[in-house]
């Protein structure tokens, strides 16, 4: 492994005590993966990038880089920064002013803690340079690159340094959004082209998925699941993992026999195993929703309702359908043919997540009060 934490703690004091920020964390990040730690603000995401980069002191636990020991408890290990061998790339891009983008990038190859013989400064610096596309703005002041320029001399100094390990904190929060798409398939190029290890942070679900190999979903100091895209996508462990990476219609309801839950919309065939009688929380995603005329090979429940709103978003249509007085959102590349405002929709069985009904707590503060106020039937 690159990078192995075991039983992880960082405190913080506070006005009102101690708190929390990582709580006896376990990760380990494989050579060469890019791995994304994803979480709300507060999560303790910067917070575990900073420990693995010598920038925060844990009070306990253990983190390993390429098989040594950089920081223990017991027995008492620091390894400082400057020897931990890791580009850092910084949500401020931490770009120098006043000097070149060749200066920016040869500044810690000359200067730094991992300076590197004068001959071969230069053929390090061009290289990062032109690996970012920016071999050709080399003697430009920093003070005129755009942002999305800026970011990549900031991705170049880390280059430079022949880091195998890239630590990453928020780095395309200041972009636009369509030059934040731009980079981060630079980055995932990059970084793969190197062979270099990544460990990235981001609070963007969508980011995540198009970079990583493979996520870290955290909440307060703690990881609810990790795993690749599709899995975390597809098959959340908990609810709140479900409802963080995109749009659920979340319904309360109860188990009146096998791969059957009753809901305020009626009858609806499950996938997942619960047991009869069992209060559970169902949900799933607008996409799941299509055209009761299309074919599917798996069991399904056939819904009718009626067309409410739609809204045409280019490559697709959002549409809310209301089905026994409960608003459902639905996403396709076509808007379904309504007959006087009515609808008839269907959801595959294997499409439908099931949680324990308690997790609808978790997602007070994410979804509202409509989970908690479609109570299970009686």
């Amino acid at each position: 492994m690159m990078i192995s934490i075991r039983a992880l703690t960082k405190q913080f004091s506070a006005t009102d005590g101690q708190v929390t920020a990582l709580k006896s964390l376990d990760v380990d990040v494989a050579e060469g993966e890019f791995f994304v730690i994803v979480g709300a603000s507060g999560s303790g995401k910067t917070t575990l990038l900073r420990c693995v980069a010598g920038l925060e002191t844990p009070e306990r636990g253990e983190i390993w880089i390429d098989g040594q020991a950089v920081f223990a408890d017991q027995p008492p290990t620091w390894v400082p920064t400057q020897r931990r061998k890791v580009g850092m790339v910084f949500q401020s891009y931490a770009v120098w002013p006043h000097l070149t983008v060749y200066e920016n990038v040869a500044l810690p190859l000359a200067e730094g803690a991992q300076r590197v013989p004068r001959g071969e400064v230069a053929s390090r610096v061009h290289e990062a340079l032109r690996l970012v596309q920016l071999d050709d703005l080399a003697n430009r002041s920093a003070t005129l690159l755009s942002g999305g320029q800026q970011q990549r001399v900031a991705l170049a100094r880390a280059i430079a340094v022949n880091s195998r390990l890239l630590l990453m904190d928020e780095p395309l929060s200041n972009l636009d959004a369509r030059l934040r798409e731009e980079v981060r398939g630079k980055i995932r190029e990059l970084a793969k082209r190197l062979g270099s290890t990544v460990l990235y942070v981001t609070h963007d679900q969508v980011e995540a998925m198009a970079v990583a190999d493979k996520i870290a979903l955290m909440r307060r100091g703690e990881l609810l699941q990790v795993g690749s895209p599709m899995s975390l996508y597809r098959a959340p462990a908990r609810a709140e993992v479900a409802e963080f990476f995109g749009q659920v219609n979340w319904l309360g309801g109860r188990v009146v026999e096998p791969g059957v839950v009753e809901t305020a919309i009626g009858p609806l065939r499950v996938g997942g195993a619960a047991s009869r009688g069992e209060a559970v929380l169902v949900g799933f995603r607008p996409e799941a929703l299509t055209a009761s005329e299309d074919a599917l090979g798996a069991e399904r429940t056939v819904l009718a309702g009626t067309l409410t709103a739609h809204t045409f978003l280019g490559d697709q249509f959002l549409y809310t359908v209301l089905v026994c007085g409960q608003p459902l959102v639905g996403k396709g590349r076509v808007l379904p043919s309504a007959d006087g405002g009515r609808v008839r929709l269907q959801v595959a069985a294997a499409d439908v997540l099931v949680f324990p009904a308690a997790q609808a707590d978790d997602l007070a503060g994410v979804v509202g009060e409509e989970v908690g106020a479609v109570g299970a039937p009686g």
